[in-house]
């Protein structure tokens, strides 16, 4: 009896939280982008690991990404249309294996709900003139606004200072 009732309750949360994912397709619905592809041209333009993140809105694996060890002067910018995102002064180290920013650039992204954990509303941010998945917003960066731009390194590109 407890392994049915463990069962049923997991399939359940489950199917709450996969109908209450707000992804990619929702990014794009909110659209138009000043910017956009077709599926073929991303997946020409992106590696297959960039365009799940990118695209699929999937996440990379931590301290995978060369960016999370990038602190020189400099801006990052979106992979999919080099927009200019988040100003180096911004990045810090927060010990979890992405690269992450206290704040973006003015005007740079996008916000949106992701229930895609069961239990867990966050902060999906994507890129405002593409629409590509960047990463996500969390409450726990350092002061004075406390939060924590939790970006996939797939997702951007560094341009150092002149």
């Amino acid at each position: 009896m407890i392994r049915r009732h463990f069962l049923l309750t997991t399939a359940a949360a489950s199917i709450l939280g996969a109908s209450s994912r707000t992804g990619m397709a929702d990014v794009v619905a909110e659209g138009p982008f000043e910017v956009t592809r077709t599926e073929a041209e991303w997946r020409t333009l992106l590696s297959d690991d960039a365009y799940a993140v990118m695209r699929e809105g999937a996440t990379e694996r931590a301290y995978s990404s060369p960016l999370h060890e990038e602190f020189r002067a400099g801006v990052f910018h979106c992979k999919g249309c080099d927009l200019p995102l988040y100003a180096s002064e911004t990045k810090f180290d927060s010990g979890t294996g992405w690269p992450s920013f206290t704040e973006a650039i003015l005007g740079a992204i996008g916000t949106m709900e992701d229930r895609s954990f069961i239990f867990q509303i966050r902060t999906e941010c994507h890129c405002r003139r593409c629409g590509s998945h960047l990463g996500h917003i969390l409450d726990d960066g350092p002061p004075p606004a406390g939060l924590r731009h939790c970006l996939n390194g797939l997702s951007l590109t560094f341009r150092p200072a002149a």
